[in-house]
C-alpha cells in the first residue's frame, strides 16, 4: 500500500489555507463534507473513498489540499463576431500544461460560477461578472495529483456574450499562472484545434479540458 502527501500540501498549503491541517482523515467532520459533495462518496472507518477510480496512491492526499473532494470551477466564455464566426476564450498556462479553459479551486463561500468568473479575471484579465452564466453537472477530473482519498471534481460554467464586433471583444491580459490568453476561433472543435495550432502554436493538452470542450460543442 502506497501512502503519500506532498510536502507542499503540508507546509505551503496549510499556511495559505488551501489544504487541511488535519493529517489524519478520521479527524474530519465527514457528515458535513458528504452533505455538500458535488459527487457522492463513501467514508469507511473515517477515511474517504474516491468515488470514481483507483489510483496509484492508496493513502494520503498526493498533491491535493483537502481530504475527499476538492471542488473546482472552469469557465467557458464564447462570442459570435460580426461575420457569424464563434470564438472561445482560452489560456496557455505556465509549466508546460498547455492551453485550456480558465479555472481553479473554489474558495470558501464561492459558487462554481463565482470561481469561474474570478479565474477569468485572474488568468485572462477579463471581467464577465453579472452576465447570464450557466452551470453544467459536476464531473470527476482524472488527475495525476489525486489519490484514493483525495480527488478533484469540477463544474463547467458557460457564458455567451452574444454578437460583438471583433474590435469590441473583451481584451485579454494573461495574469497569474497564465502566460497567454486569447480568443480562439471555434465554429467546430476541429477548427478550434487547428486555429490553436496554426495561430497560437499550441494545443489543448488536458484530457479533462478536451472532454469539456467536446461536450460543449456537441450540445451547441
Amino acid at each position: 500500500m502506497r501512502e503519500y502527501t506532498d510536502e507542499i500540501v503540508l507546509t505551503v498549503g496549510v499556511a495559505e489555507g488551501w489544504a487541511d491541517r488535519e493529517e489524519d482523515p478520521t479527524e474530519i467532520n465527514w457528515t458535513i463534507r458528504q452533505r455538500v459533495a458535488a459527487i457522492p462518496f463513501e467514508v469507511i472507518n473515517g477515511r474517504p473513498v474516491n468515488p470514481c477510480e483507483k489510483t496509484s496512491i492508496q493513502r494520503g492526499r498526493n498533491k491535493l489540499g483537502r481530504w475527499g473532494e476538492n471542488l473546482t470551477g472552469d469557465g467557458l466564455a464564447s462570442v459570435l463576431d460580426e461575420f457569424g464566426d464563434r470564438w472561445v476564450l482560452l489560456v496557455d498556462r505556465n509549466r508546460g500544461r498547455g492551453w485550456g479553459l480558465p479555472g481553479g479551486f473554489q474558495n470558501p463561500g464561492e459558487t462554481a460560477v463565482d470561481t469561474a468568473c474570478r479565474e477569468l479575471g485572474e488568468e485572462a484579465g477579463v471581467d464577465l461578472r453579472g452576465l447570464a452564466w450557466r452551470s453544467t453537472p459536476p464531473r470527476y477530473v482524472h488527475s495525476k495529483r489525486a489519490s484514493d482519498e483525495a480527488w478533484n471534481v469540477t463544474v463547467l460554467c458557460t457564458v455567451d456574450l452574444g454578437t460583438l464586433n471583433r474590435a469590441d471583444f473583451p481584451r485579454t491580459t494573461p495574469r497569474s499562472d497564465a502566460k497567454k490568453a486569447a480568443w480562439v476561433r471555434a465554429n467546430t472543435l476541429q477548427e478550434l484545434t487547428t486555429d490553436l495550432k496554426v495561430v497560437h502554436g499550441g494545443e489543448v493538452t488536458s484530457k479533462n479540458h478536451a472532454g469539456m470542450l467536446t461536450d460543449w460543442f456537441a450540445a451547441a
